[in-house]
């Protein structure tokens, strides 16, 4: 794909085609003093704790991942989910994303099958005129949202790798996500920060989104478990809308479980990719 065709697969068209067009309880089983002893390390270096989450991850290894990213247009408030697996140390995923049923009421979108690696986004069941067996190939760093947004879901390593970035956090209290005890903090964290420490994978990506987004400030709410591992991750992005010219509030939601878990993510051969041109308005399957 050319210079020109990729410019096609940047932010601004993906997005719009994939974007526009659309309690927790405490937890009680730990004893006081484990309690005491995890609430006072959480207080007490909060910023720290959040540095090495992503680091926690990579020796994790994989798990499976649940995204959920929301965002108002048209008046209208929609939710794009996806739902697969993740490989840190590769830095590989595979999620399946499902677009929301248009305000209409028309049938659902097919399920957009989504390739997440170092530097790049695949593709499949993209729509706008891009043969059904063939994947988009799109790259990150050309994208003025570094694929934080225009996928439909945040790259969950890229969404960890953002809290390297965090220059104020407070550690909130204890409660539980998905029945595992966690430590929720909440803070902010800069973009052009995040970047100069990320990974080689995802430091172009991040650089883009810090000059692209709205502002580089990334207001959070993390859910560590004991292990300091990424529970749940909630992030709350700011870009203009290209067409209006309009600062479009979007809040991202990664909920990571199952530990371990098998995450066999192959990519396209170059055969697979499809190298012609991607229709800008044509709504998806």
């Amino acid at each position: 794909m050319d210079r020109r065709q990729r410019r096609r697969s940047s932010g601004t068209v993906v997005a719009v085609g994939i974007l526009a067009g659309l309690g927790m309880a405490c937890g009680t089983g730990c004893s006081v003093s484990g309690v005491a002893a995890e609430d006072a390390r959480g207080a007490g270096d909060p910023v720290g704790t959040l540095h090495r989450a992503a680091d926690l991850l990579r020796e994790a290894g994989s798990s499976k991942a649940s995204t959920s990213m929301e965002m108002a247009t048209g008046g209208t408030r929609v939710t794009i989910r996806g739902k697969g697996v993740y490989d840190y140390r590769r830095q590989l995923g595979r999620l399946v994303v499902q677009l929301p049923q248009d305000p209409a009421g028309t049938a659902e979108h097919r399920p957009i099958t989504e390739l997440l690696a170092p530097g790049a986004l695949f593709m499949k069941n993209r729509g706008a005129g891009v043969p059904a067996d063939k994947w988009v190939r799109v790259e990150t760093a050309t994208l003025s949202d570094g694929n934080l947004v225009t996928g439909g879901v945040t790259d969950p390593y890229a969404a960890a790798e953002l809290l390297r970035g965090t220059r104020t956090a407070t550690f909130v209290g204890r409660t539980e996500v998905g029945g595992t005890p966690v430590r929720h903090f909440r803070g902010t964290a800069d973009l052009g920060r995040a970047a100069r420490t990320a990974s080689a994978g995802n430091r172009a990506a991040l650089a883009s989104a810090a000059k692209g987004f709205a502002t580089a400030r990334v207001p959070f709410d993390a859910y560590l478990d004991d292990q300091g591992r990424i529970r749940k991750l909630r992030q709350r992005f700011s870009f203009v809308n290209g067409q209006q010219k309009a600062t479009v509030a979007v809040a991202s939601t990664t909920l990571l479980y199952d530990f371990g878990a098998l995450a066999n993510v192959r990519l396209p051969s170059s055969k697979d990719i499809y190298a012609g041109r991607i229709a800008e308005n044509q709504p998806e399957n």
